[in-house]
């Protein structure tokens, strides 16, 4: 975010330390809060029936943790669980969307940060994975072949 809107949105912040092994939230909890971390990391993980949470990503340093506040229903898809202990800004999301509609500029900045840092590098990121798990197999290719063509 350009500094000014990076001061605006500070504004908002309160500091919070979170101790390890700390769950922060869960799949499907209301998302009415968002962090960014200061230091430390933390895990996202999906419930899998008879595994447990299966982590997919990490969120550390510097990142914003968080993005489901900003999309109703305003529901946590994924869990979070620190890793080590985390120092993190912690913001009130319904405060902070109020302040986006009252301040379009400053939301706009916002929302093209969270869309092109956030979720669309965990979309590469997530496709990157994919690739890793099914980019060598060239038995699925045949299949689809046949079934398109």
């Amino acid at each position: 975010m350009p500094p000014v809107h990076r001061g605006w949105l500070l504004g908002f912040a309160h500091e919070v330390t979170l101790p390890a092994e700390t769950r922060i939230f869960g799949e499907d909890d209301v998302a009415d809060r968002f962090w960014v971390l200061r230091s430390g990391l933390v895990a996202l993980d999906v419930h899998i029936p008879g595994r447990g949470p299966v982590v997919v990503e990490t969120v550390a340093d510097g990142e914003l943790l968080g993005w489901s506040w900003l999309f109703e229903p305003y529901r946590w898809h994924l869990g979070a669980r620190t890793r080590s202990a985390v120092h993190a800004w912690e913001f009130d999301a319904a405060r902070v969307r109020a302040a986006m509609e009252d301040q379009p500029a400053a939301g706009l900045a916002l929302f093209r940060t969270i869309a092109d840092q956030v979720i669309g590098e965990r979309l590469r990121s997530a496709r990157t994975r994919l690739l890793d798990l099914y980019g060598n197999d060239k038995s699925h290719e045949s299949g689809v072949r046949g079934a398109v063509g």
